[in-house]
């Protein structure tokens, strides 16, 4: 059987494709570029999405294709039609899409264009799992530096809730979903086995370095100026502070098991992720 996994480069497809390797499958990485895909130590084919020309070469002869949606938000319903489409005329077996939790109902301004790629999928009559990934435990984890050095952590998600999990653990989860059985057809809502909020991050992080952090809420558009003033382009910080303020309304406090199920064990803790991270800086 051999698994495709596009954006394999990327760091959750790295994982990908690094566990797959680890159990012996037959694993292709599908890559926009191919220098970058050198060290991953299996077969690499040029998989573009903005060079739909490049797609059906890159999926012929895939039984299950992990699909790791686009990162160009506002771009990704035209490049997800041309992997489905390649999909479908490359005979894939399965297809595995990384979507976004309750992509169907979500008010998070991201959901919108992975609602449109999982009805592009059920139209396109492959068998398809959906895993609706919640948010990574490393969006918080991975610049702790800033907010040790200036003491906060700014947001606009008021006392929302978050069921992250880190990347390893949601890649875990679709290697699960591409080796075993029974998974088509089916929605999975992936996240960690325990929401928290941004007070929570602050006060896991003061515990664990000693050093005094505070969460400080903004309002949308206030967020939206400090993520600008931070070097972010316009459009993406307006995104980014949106999705925060979706938190606020409970967008991704969505706790269903569905992840450590899949696993077989229990997700990553925001504490085991702040101490990881933690330990790397030292």
């Amino acid at each position: 059987m051999t698994i495709t996994v596009t954006g394999a480069t990327g760091q959750l497809g790295r994982f990908v494709v690094a566990a797959l390797k680890g159990q012996g499958a037959d694993v292709v990485a599908a890559v926009r570029d191919t220098d970058k895909g050198k060290d991953l130590g299996v077969p690499v084919r040029l998989a573009d999405y903005d060079r739909p020309e490049t797609l059906v070469p890159a999926f012929e002869g895939t039984d299950r294709l992990l699909f790791v949606s686009g990162s160009e938000a506002g771009r990704r319903v035209e490049q997800h039609r041309a992997v489905v489409e390649a999909a479908v005329k490359a005979g894939v077996g399965h297809l595995v899409y990384t979507s976004i939790t309750r992509a169907d109902t979500s008010i998070n301004p991201l959901a919108p264009e992975h609602r449109a790629t999982e009805e592009l999928i059920v139209a396109s009559g492959l068998p398809y799992t959906f895993l609706r990934n919640n948010w990574y435990l490393e969006n918080y984890t991975g610049n702790l530096g800033t907010a040790l050095e200036h003491g906060v952590i700014l947001g606009a998600a008021r006392d929302g809730r978050v069921a992250a999990a880190t990347r390893e653990d949601f890649a875990a989860g679709a290697v699960a979903v591409l080796t075993g059985e029974g998974h088509a057809g089916r929605i999975y809502e992936v996240g960690g086995d325990v929401a928290f909020s941004m007070a929570d991050v602050a006060a896991t992080v003061t515990a664990q370095s000693g050093t005094e952090v505070a969460y400080q809420d903004l309002p949308e558009a206030d967020y939206a100026q400090a993520l600008i003033g931070f070097g972010l382009p316009e459009g993406f910080a307006r995104v980014l502070a949106a999705a925060d303020a979706s938190i606020a309304q409970g967008s991704l406090d969505v706790v269903t098991g569905d992840l450590s199920a899949l696993i077989g064990r229990p997700t990553t803790t925001l504490a085991e992720a702040v101490a990881a991270a933690l330990r790397q800086r030292s």
